[in-house]
């Protein structure tokens, strides 16, 4: 994306009417993404950003999966590590073995939200989801209110130990969420390298022309970075050196008519954070 897309996109991400709490943008937030070998870690499920950043208020009936990959593909249970809507944490987590894992969220689709027409227009346009705003075109329903079933798939990488400590390479592989992002280089290998690219995947396959955001959560009443998915699903941000950051794409489909929704929506990010003072 050159710089005056970008631009474009960023404008039209701050001008927008939809406040950003209705994207339920969505992730899992340890409270340190480095962590000692078999330390015991609390995390938060957020949403939103900006003033409209909360604890998500998701019920765990929702929840499906929650699980730690390491970095051989092991998989590690950590439902019954949740404890939603306490007064500090949603829950936490002890893995025992150094290297780099990938913790995984996903809810079902059972969710649904219903929007007055200008609303959801906004919101359409600000999150490019093309398939619902050339479907509504088409059928010349941009003036008719919306509806979605959605559900959200939320990773996040957390080092144990050092890092160079055990393999690093199952960040770079897709798990086999509805929509993932993938990022093809491992923030944090050393040296770090300079770029982040990441490749979407959607129902299997790559995704162009998504709308990909890397927000700083630290000042995060707007994406830092913004970029389309090519025709291979890849888009590059500058990689960051601190602070705690958060990659999220969104996409959707249109349902049947016989549906009591108009579209079917999947939220999906990608959290990963350094220590304090690491440069």
């Amino acid at each position: 994306m050159n710089p005056r897309q970008r631009a474009w996109l960023l404008g039209l991400l701050l001008s927008s009417r939809v406040p950003l709490v209705a994207a339920h943008d969505f992730w899992l937030q340890p409270s340190e993404y480095w962590v000692n070998p078999d330390a015991l870690t609390a995390l938060t499920l957020q949403v939103g950003h900006g003033p409209f950043r909360q604890r998500s208020p998701i019920p765990a009936r929702r929840i499906t999966q929650f699980q730690a990959i390491d970095s051989n593909g092991a998989v590690v249970d950590l439902r019954e590590q949740l404890r939603l809507g306490q007064s500090e944490e949603d829950g936490d987590f002890r893995l025992k073995q150094p290297g780099t894992y990938v913790l995984v969220l996903q809810t079902d689709d059972r969710a649904q939200s219903h929007l007055p027409y200008i609303r959801f227009n906004d919101y359409l346009n600000v999150e490019g989801l093309t398939p619902a705003l050339e479907q509504r075109t088409r059928l010349h329903r941009m003036d008719a209110d919306g509806s979605e079933r959605y559900s959200r798939c939320a990773k996040s990488i957390v080092q144990v130990g050092p890092p160079g400590a055990g393999s690093q390479g199952r960040v770079s592989k897709a798990i086999g969420l509805p929509l993932e992002i993938v990022p093809d280089a491992n923030p944090y290998d050393t040296p770090r390298p300079a770029n982040l690219p990441v490749h979407i995947i959607y129902a299997g396959r790559a995704l162009a022309g998504a709308l990909v955001k890397l927000t700083d959560l630290e000042n995060d009443a707007a994406p830092f970075e913004v970029h389309l998915t090519d025709h291979e699903g890849r888009a590059s941000f500058t990689m960051p050196n601190s602070g705690t950051w958060l990659l999220n794409v969104i996409w959707t489909k249109v349902l049947p008519s016989s549906d009591e929704a108009d579209f079917e929506t999947v939220f999906s990010s990608l959290s990963f954070g350094f220590p304090s003072g690491h440069t």
